[in-house]
């Protein structure tokens, strides 16, 4: 995320409570309402929910080991190492056809002197109605590139942040790819230049919106190599009281899986990460998913911040529980998930 964190990992996490963010949790309640929801309704999402994992743990390995590796160099925007990533992206695309959304993969952008690129993937939707309205999966895929020699090693990888949720949006992408189960038509959006100031989903927010996109929801990962502890929700969302996203996510999963964290609003970390541009531009839900939680890795902007240090089983468990969300987010028959009033 944007560079909230080199603040909030300085400060014990107990620093971060008291009565300014104690608040009552939203999803205990939600808990509650779901047991007393339609039969019919459940018995939908228990079928969707105990379908097999089709993301592998060997594919997420891979990928990330590369994104995270010496050879790119921490990724940062401009250099020759996010060029790496961004040819190791398209070749994901390219090889479980996926198209590219505009002329090419590539959204290319200029700050100042740097050349930087998006990269965009799409698959259509298959209803002849809903294919018109849009589903935006996305994270970046950037880095700081070099930082504090820690032993000799300079070289912040950015294994978490964010090539964890980088990996996460491929593996969704070669998912829908293979069963083509999307109604709605669905973007897979990597960016560049997030540590610079979330400039890469900032211009291509900006440019589908004067295109005339029909955005439905935008979802941003983030930071989802490390599990959160077992007495907690596996992962939370920003803004979660914006919209009903989490608790129609978690519908869709027929359990709580995504819910609120304190910290999150207390740093207002909504706006600190690649959805917010799209929340800017398109006014619907454009929220971030993480597990990251200040308690759970110790080493944002760090050179530590490699594959070694990730958690392969959590995060292929991680993207096989989203693949429910994410089909019934892009296959309800209405828009159901919508900005709180």
């Amino acid at each position: 995320m944007k560079k909230v964190f080199s603040l909030c990992l300085t400060v014990l996490i107990f620093s971060c409570g008291g009565a300014n963010i104690i608040e009552t949790n939203p999803q205990s309640i939600r808990k509650i309402e779901r047991k007393a929801e339609n039969k019919e309704s459940e018995s939908i999402f228990n079928n969707t929910a105990t379908a097999k994992n089709y993301i592998e743990i060997t594919e997420v390995k891979s990928s990330l080991e590369y994104l995270a590796s010496d050879e790119l160099e921490g990724r940062n925007t401009g250099s020759k190492g996010i060029e790496k990533a961004a040819v190791f992206i398209e070749g994901v695309f390219k090889n479980h056809g996926i198209k590219p959304y505009f002329k090419t993969y590539r959204d290319s952008f200029k700050i100042k002197k740097i050349d930087g690129y998006n990269v965009v993937g799409y698959i259509e939707g298959n209803d002849a109605k809903l294919k018109n309205e849009f589903v935006i999966l996305g994270a970046h895929y950037d880095h700081i590139g070099y930082t504090k020699a820690v032993n000799g090693d300079a070289i912040a990888n950015g294994a978490n942040d964010d090539a964890s949720g980088t990996v996460a949006v491929l593996e969704w992408a070669k998912h829908f790819s293979k069963f083509k189960n999307n109604k709605r038509s669905i973007l897979f959006t990597l960016y560049a230049a997030e540590e610079m100031g979330l400039k890469g989903s900032e211009h291509l927010a900006k440019r589908l919106k004067i295109e005339g996109l029909n955005l439905y929801t935008m979802i941003n990962f983030e930071m989802i190599g490390v599990p959160r502890a077992k007495k907690e929700i596996a992962a939370y969302i920003t803004g979660y009281q914006k919209s009903n996203m989490a608790s129609k996510l978690n519908d869709y999963v027929n359990e709580d899986f995504i819910g609120f964290l304190a910290q999150a609003k207390a740093y207002n970390l909504f706006e600190r990460s690649d959805n917010y541009p799209f929340y800017k531009e398109f006014k619907v839900p454009a929220q971030a998913i993480s597990t990251f939680d200040f308690t759970n890795f110790d080493y944002y902007h760090h050179v530590d911040d490699e594959a070694d240090k990730m958690d392969f089983t959590h995060m292929t468990n991680f993207i096989n529980k989203m693949i429910p969300a994410i089909e019934g987010m892009v296959n309800s028959p209405t828009r159901e998930i919508k900005m709180n009033k």
